[in-house]
């Protein structure tokens, strides 16, 4: 029997992992998982670059925009859907393709996450309210108290997660929840997957990954993303909004800024979320990496040698 393989596609946002992931499909014959955390939900459409529908028809695809903004929807339960496509996909074709923007999410299913206790809906609660009352403060104080080791870690390795309030929300209420500290839980559990996964990551220098950001941008204003924004704006306090793109435009509708500053700074705020995204999938293991503009042909013919592949 031919192992599996998933060929998973990895860059910074406008890098061009749509365009890549459709020509890989289209070669090798196969469907396209999707695993960008903002193109899962259907009010949302120019502000997260959902491919158009010429892209959509160019290849199956999955994930694409299957949510409502009022679903509570969480990595966790993408990583048991996406499993189980995947499981309805490989017996029709031993390569299937994954492509996102969305670090956790590739993550989850290429390698799974570690188990948590269930937490009780009341300690949650409880370090909702403090963080509303005292801030990201609380949050840090109360980590580095229960769990000092992974404070260090990630003052260390990854600061800008100890200013993330949904992450360290998260550390705190496990701590408080279990008694125990978070790192406790991290690496006991062994997540088996029936295939082998090759990384394919894009990038290009930094002033050229910055400049089509600005472009795409442009162009989705000119698409008509304040008129998206407008028609969500009732609802900016759930979650899945809570995203570059929106978040500035409501500003603007609140009047707390210009239309001028708040392009300004979408440009930057996705910048630097791009700059975020590669420093994530940088350490990836075992990613193979192309400048984004490299000939097709020949990161299909490293697929090939890679997967063993033989047309027929």
């Amino acid at each position: 029997m031919k192992p599996n393989y998933l060929i998973t596609i990895i860059g910074p946002t406008a890098i061009g992992k749509t365009s890549l992931s459709i020509t890989l499909a289209q070669h090798f014959g196969c469907e396209i998982i999707s695993c960008d955390s903002r193109q899962f939900y259907k009010e949302m459409t120019i502000g997260t670059a959902v491919p158009s529908d010429e892209e959509l028809a160019a290849a199956p695809h999955h994930f694409i925009q299957n949510k409502s903004i009022f679903d509570k929807y969480s990595v966790g339960d993408f990583e048991l859907e996406a499993l189980s496509k995947l499981d309805e996909l490989f017996p029709k074709n031993n390569i299937q393709i994954m492509v996102g923007g969305s670090g956790l999410y590739v993550d989850a299913v290429l390698k799974g996450f570690d188990e948590f206790p269930d937490i009780d809906e009341n300690v949650r609660t409880e370090i909702n309210s403090k963080f509303d009352e005292l801030g990201i403060e609380f949050l840090q104080e109360k980590l580095l108290e229960f769990d000092s080791d992974y404070y260090q870690k990630l003052t260390t390795e990854n600061p800008q997660t100890l200013q993330n309030p949904q992450r360290m929300k998260r550390f705190v209420e496990v701590c408080l929840g279990s008694g125990l500290p978070y790192s406790s839980f991290i690496g006991k559990r062994k997540n088996k997957r029936d295939f082998i996964p090759i990384v394919i990551g894009l990038e290009a220098e930094r002033e050229i990954m910055y400049d089509r950001i600005n472009q795409r941008v442009d162009i989705m204003l000119e698409q008509g993303l304040l008129n998206e924004v407008e028609n969500l704006f009732p609802h900016k306090a759930l979650n899945a909004l809570q995203t570059v793109g929106y978040r500035e435009l409501f500003d603007y509708l609140e009047g707390k800024t210009t239309l001028e500053f708040a392009i300004a700074q979408i440009k930057q705020n996705t910048r630097r979320f791009a700059k975020r995204q590669m420093t994530w999938f940088k350490r990836t293991e075992n990613a193979t990496w192309f400048d984004f503009q490299r000939d097709r042909k020949e990161i299909i013919k490293v697929i090939e040698n890679l997967t063993q592949y033989h047309a027929t």
